[in-house]
């Protein structure tokens, strides 16, 4: 941040988020910011007659800090309940209702769409006042929320985090003067977006890495490692030709099944112990040596569940199924499962079985199907009749063995680019806070601007002077 200057003079707050600012930035409560705070409405299904897109804190884009159209949701509003409740460009939403594990609520991003609409019942409706730069503004609260300010007005119920709006708004936020927020809302808009291109193109790059990841197990593990070795044909439609020596069978001849249960989640002396309890939420990972939730002996021994060893290979039968993602992994320890997972026993290679799985993906997500509560759930009775190809044993051992050292390569570079977006991600957080702070002057940033830039900066130099001479 050297090459922005910082203002001549500053003075004490007494604000940990806001501790020393320009000398002529004024603080006060975030709620002067605003004309009124107002609870949303979530309506009831589209009728056609009274429908109006409703948001949602899904449709909340954090990193542009705005209100995203990729998937509106329509909602049949009631004129009534519509009236006084619609959004206007320039508004802020504050999310009240939500968040998760690793994520508080209190996000607050701008509506900058021109389409009518209401928020749900989950987000509030804060009108920036004429004199405050509603950009700005929500720059401010994305400092805010970086320093997990919002984190001392949430009261947490039934799992579900709740933002006490009238207590957040109550916390104190910095008042430039109004030519000094836009300049500082012009500087960031630019910057941000510089550093959001670049993390596209990182993400485009982890995207065509996963790409050739897929691909290159798929390849081998239908095709194997040889390319000069003769093929011949499967008889399986889907995997055509496979090297000689190669046969297929059925899932159903190679393996078996075993699922798992949730013990009385009303009796904690079964739960956090020391054995692992593999859940969906935990399959994001290739190789597991732990869960989020744990089981303690007790559990095991009166509840009947099985304790799997350690290299099976695990299967998620419902939920956390993805469009384009089937989660496999094995068990680095031994471990046992809930209802939604799937031990596989095999006397194959079980990490040739894994790639096998993870190589043959979009065979086995056509099996998947929705339920009536929007769970994707694997059909295991179609599943078991897949038929897959079966190299001999010393070839599933030479795959096993050449694709994790392919994959070695592979993950380093994904890794490598990872920590690039995270420093992109640190930078765009520090330069949003160095400027809504006052630890830079950006009134004078050099970029491209228009005749209006232009005369807006005429203006704020011209307020400086006035101000100097007062």
């Amino acid at each position: 941040m050297s090459q922005h200057p910082a203002y001549p003079e500053y003075q004490f707050t007494g604000c940990d988020w806001f501790p020393e600012i320009p000398s002529h930035w004024k603080i006060d409560r975030a709620k002067w910011a605003i004309s009124s705070c107002q609870n949303g409405v979530w309506g009831t299904d589209p009728d056609g007659e009274d429908d109006l897109v409703c948001v949602r804190v899904a449709d909340f884009d954090r990193q542009a800090l705005r209100v995203s159209a990729e998937k509106v949701t329509l909602r049949s509003i009631a004129e009534r309940e519509s009236a006084g409740r619609l959004l206007q460009a320039g508004d802020l939403l504050l999310e009240k209702s939500g968040g998760g594990e690793n994520q508080l609520v209190g996000a607050v991003v701008e509506f900058n769409q021109s389409f009518s609409a209401v928020t749900s019942n989950f987000v509030a409706r804060l009108a920036v006042r004429d004199d405050v730069n509603s950009r700005f503004l929500v720059y401010v609260h994305s400092h805010l929320y970086s320093g997990r300010v919002n984190f001392r007005s949430i009261k947490q119920t039934t799992g579900i985090q709740n933002l006490d709006a009238r207590a957040y708004l109550d916390e104190l936020i910095v008042y430039p003067p109004l030519c000094e927020q836009d300049a500082i809302a012009r500087f960031l808009d630019f910057k941000t977006a510089q550093i959001d291109a670049l993390i596209a193109k990182k993400n485009a790059l982890l995207a065509k890495l996963a790409e050739k990841r897929m691909a290159l197990i798929s390849h081998v593990v239908t095709k194997g490692l040889d390319p000069a070795t003769p093929l011949e044909e499967s008889g399986v439609g889907w995997l055509g030709a496979i090297p000689v020596g190669w046969t297929t069978k059925r899932i159903r001849f190679l393996l078996t099944m075993s699922g798992g249960v949730t013990p009385s989640t009303g009796n904690a002396a079964y739960w956090g112990g020391d054995i692992p309890w593999i859940t969906p939420k935990d399959m994001k990972h290739e190789a597991l040596s732990g869960s989020i939730d744990t089981l303690t002996d007790e559990a095991i021994n009166e509840t009947g569940i099985t304790l799997h060893p350690s290299g099976r290979v695990l299967i998620v039968v419902r939920g956390m199924i993805l469009a384009h993602t089937f989660p496999v992994a094995t068990n680095l320890v031994s471990a046992t499962v809930n209802q939604d997972m799937k031990v596989l026993n095999t006397d194959m290679n079980n990490q040739y079985l894994a790639l096998l799985l993870k190589g043959i993906q979009p065979i086995i997500l056509s099996l998947v199907e929705e339920s009536a509560h929007g769970t994707k759930v694997l059909r295991t009775d179609v599943f078991k009749n897949i038929y897959l190809p079966v190299p001999p044993d010393n070839v599933q051992a030479e795959i096993v063995g050449q694709v994790h050292r392919w994959l070695a390569g592979l993950d380093a570079q994904v890794r490598s680019v990872e920590s690039v977006i995270d420093r992109l991600r640190e930078y765009r957080s520090a330069i949003i806070s160095n400027a809504v702070t006052g630890k830079i002057d950006v009134r004078d940033f050099l970029f491209p601007m228009s005749k209006d830039v232009k005369g807006a900066r005429r203006e704020c130099r011209d307020s400086r002077t006035t101000e100097a001479i007062n």
